[in-house]
Formats: C-alpha cells, sequence, structure tokens
C-alpha cells in the first residue's frame, strides 16, 4: 500500500504546481493520473518519479522533469483526431500520454534497447495507438506523414525547417532550438503555407540530436 499512497501523493504535488503555473486542463491531468510514472522509471528511482528534475534511464540517458514533460504537452493542443510524431521516446513515458489524447503516435528512438523497453511498457498498459519505430529522427518520415503535431525532445542547433514538409496545414511542432553549450529555447513552430511561424516558449538545457541509430543498445 505504500508505493500506491507515495504515487497518489506524489501526483497531488505535481497537479498544485501545474495549477501555480496556471495549467489546469482537465483532459490532460486525466491522462497523467490514468498513466502511472512510477511504471517508467527504475525501481529506486520511484518515489522521484514526480518530481521537476531529470532522471537517468537505460542507455545512458535521461527522461525530462515531469512539468516540463506536462507544459510541452499542454502546448501541442492535441486532440482526439491527431496524428503526432514524437522525436525521443525514450522510456515511453510522453507517448503514453500523448495516446491518450491524440488519435495515433509514432515515437522514433535512436535506442533498440529502449524502444523494447517502451513497446513492454505499453502492452502492459493496453495502449495500442502507439507505434516506435527504430530510427533516426534527424532524417525525418516523410512516408509515415503528414502530422498534426510533432514533438522533439533533444535540441536542433538552428531552425528545423526539414520538418516543415511533414506537418499538415496549420501543424504544430515543439523542439527545443540551440547549441548544447549554447543557449536553448523551448519554440512552438506553426505551419504557415510553406514555412514556419515561430513562439519561443521557454528556456531549456536539452542534449543535442544525434545522428544514425545505436548499432549496440
Amino acid at each position: 500500500m505504500k508505493p500506491a499512497l507515495s504515487e497518489r501523493e506524489g501526483f497531488a504535488a505535481f497537479v498544485l504546481r501545474m495549477r501555480s503555473l496556471g495549467l489546469s486542463d482537465q483532459r490532460l491531468m486525466a491522462a497523467f493520473e490514468a498513466t502511472s510514472r512510477m511504471a517508467f522509471v527504475s525501481g529506486n528511482l520511484g518515489t522521484l518519479a514526480y518530481g521537476d528534475r531529470m532522471l537517468p534511464i537505460e542507455c545512458g540517458e535521461f527522461m525530462e522533469g515531469l512539468d516540463l514533460q506536462a507544459r510541452l504537452i499542454k502546448a501541442l493542443d492535441l486532440e482526439p483526431a491527431h496524428r503526432v510524431l514524437e522525436i525521443g521516446t525514450g522510456t515511453g513515458f510522453t507517448a503514453a500520454i500523448m495516446a491518450r489524447l491524440a488519435g495515433r503516435v509514432l515515437s522514433i528512438e535512436r535506442y533498440r534497447t529502449l524502444v523494447e523497453l517502451a513497446q513492454q511498457r505499453h502492452q502492459t498498459l493496453k495502449i495500442e495507438n502507439i507505434f516506435i519505430k527504430h530510427a533516426d529522427g534527424k532524417l525525418g518520415l516523410t512516408h509515415d506523414g503528414p502530422f498534426d503535431r510533432i514533438v522533439v525532445w533533444a535540441a536542433f542547433e538552428s531552425m528545423p525547417r526539414q520538418f516543415v514538409e511533414l506537418l499538415s496545414s496549420n501543424g504544430v511542432m515543439i523542439a527545443p532550438i540551440g547549441p548544447v553549450d549554447g543557449k536553448q529555447v523551448v519554440s512552438r513552430l506553426s505551419k504557415i503555407g510553406s514555412r514556419f511561424e515561430r513562439e519561443d516558449m521557454m528556456p531549456a538545457r536539452f542534449l543535442p540530436l544525434l545522428d544514425g541509430v545505436a548499432t549496440a543498445l
């Protein structure tokens, strides 16, 4: 009973933090409540699952803090009919949240180990509208698009103009932009015709989006 109580308390604290930021979207909060974040982190980190700090995961990668994840997913403004592209599956937690809000989520991950673990977690939760690919997220997936929404959990050095064609008309992309050793900002990019209209949301610190796929992990 103690882990369940700890999770309830953690989720309640998270909700309070979100309310203090003016984020009280009922659909979004219901999606988070229905998806145990503890099931997506290593056992010894369970008590930190609902905190606002990055957590280490497999393959030397990191899971973003819960508050940042919630703010970026909120900025996507997901609707039930939306097709979503996520670059950077990680544990699969954010894909699970978005799958409860959108029609279909395609998630791209360069580490095969993370792909397999995320698939296992989604199967356990019986979430069937998520599709995960072991692929290079930088290349784009024109044959799988267009997408209504795109979210990237790694930083581009400059404006990711190659993704304009992946978005449907009036689509939205959320991505960190900036050098790994310099100033980065999370931007909301709205597709207007054949270009992006950029709105900077918040400063951030993300790892760079890497080329290729991992061959050993």
